[in-house]
């Protein structure tokens, strides 16, 4: 017996905008941390939020995106929609980038946990995360840099 459902389905597609953010390329942690203060606002000490920045095998920046915003010491990182993004746009490369709201910059046992979670997701479809900066108003930590990735 066949199930006929009375819904349908959605038609999905790779849909990009504009944004006045210029190529660049990465070439270390300080050229990520210098790009990426242009996504936070005001909101950099209010509330925490997670964006990704998707490179080519050049590590020329080909989009970002906003992953997810939270409260004021957390924010929810899901890596099946990093990979959906890094998918989408055919990424070679990944950086994770979040704010602390607190100024505190060391990362946290949850920060460590979702690095290694996104780097082994992302590893699935042959893209490389190449970073997780974490940022305040006045400095960043890179764990590349630090050895943890």
């Amino acid at each position: 017996m066949k199930t006929e459902y009375k819904t349908t389905i959605d038609a999905i597609s790779l849909k990009k905008v504009k944004s006045d953010f210029k190529k660049i390329k990465i070439t270390g942690s300080k050229s990520v941390s210098e790009y990426v203060r242009g996504f936070y606002h005001q909101d950099i000490e209010i509330y925490e939020s997670v964006f990704i920045l998707l490179l080519n095998r050049a590590n020329v920046t080909i989009g970002y995106a906003k992953i997810s915003q939270g409260g004021v010491c957390s924010s929810v990182v899901d890596p099946i929609i990093v990979a959906k993004y890094a998918i989408d746009t055919l990424a070679k490369g990944v950086i994770l980038v979040h704010n602390h709201p607190s100024g505190n910059l060391n990362p946290s046992e949850n920060d460590i946990a979702i690095t290694e979670k996104v780097k082994r997701g992302l590893s699935l479809f042959d893209c490389n995360l190449i970073d997780h900066l974490i940022i305040t108003e006045d400095g960043y930590y890179s764990l590349a840099d630090n050895g943890i990735i």
